[in-house]
């Protein structure tokens, strides 16, 4: 089953200092399937990133449609779906992993895993297990479970990103280099990972540097700048 098509994506940015329109991803058409993984790659710059902005709803696309078949409403226009549904989305179905953490004010590393679930109505108790489940999985010390991820070096903020997305299982998983500051080891834990939440249904598009890394993990891949999949 189609779980996302995108037609004629495009982003522009307008500097206004500069008065000046900077282009971003042109003309990106691709379709993802249920339980499929995409992998995007091209040269710097060419607009991997703004791809997956543009499908979370955190860029608003210049043209172009992305449609998603949602659990909750069924066939959503993401480009031009209302706020709150694009809020409920991003709670209940869609998750995001990017190289940089974006925690709640006074808020705990186990707070913030637990969050990710208790919002979608998880009991307490369960909510706590699964995300004291979660941080362990990725070996996130215990020591730094009660303390504020500011703290936090690079790798372990994007270990608790991880495991902040994981923990939810979302239907639709959108990966912006989720490996960019982790050892090699760790590494190893998130391909699991990964190809657990594949076996579960979990449907995902990730942009990887590492190419290793994506073998035997992406059932395809897209050249953002050719616009060819391999």
């Amino acid at each position: 089953m189609e779980i996302l098509k995108i037609e004629n994506l495009a982003k522009n940015f307008y500097l206004h200092n500069a008065k000046k329109e900077i282009h971003s991803c042109q003309n990106i058409n691709f379709t993802l399937e249920q339980g499929q993984f995409i992998g995007i790659v091209g040269l710097s710059g060419a607009g991997k990133s703004t791809i997956l902005k543009c499908i979370h709803r955190t860029y608003l696309a210049s043209t172009g449609k992305i449609t998603y078949q949602s659990e909750a409403f069924g066939e959503v226009e993401l480009t031009t779906a209302p706020e709150r549904q694009i809020l409920f989305l991003r709670k209940n179905e869609i998750g995001y992993v990017s190289q940089f953490l974006n925690v709640m004010p006074r808020t705990t590393a186990r707070e913030h895993v637990m969050n990710a679930l208790l919002e979608r109505g998880v009991d307490a108790a369960e909510a706590k297990e699964k995300a004291e489940a979660m941080l362990r999985y990725f070996r996130l010390p215990e020591p730094l479970w009660d303390l504020y991820p500011n703290t936090f070096s690079g790798g372990e903020r994007l270990r608790l990103n991880l495991a902040h997305t994981m923990v939810k299982q979302p239907r639709l998983m959108l990966l912006d280099e989720p490996t960019a500051s982790l050892d090699n080891k760790t590494k190893i834990l998130v391909k699991d990972m990964l190809m657990q939440l594949k076996e579960k249904g979990t449907s995902m598009i990730g942009i990887f540097h590492d190419l290793e890394f994506m073998d035997g993990l992406c059932d395809k891949v897209f050249n953002i700048s050719e616009g060819t999949f391999q």
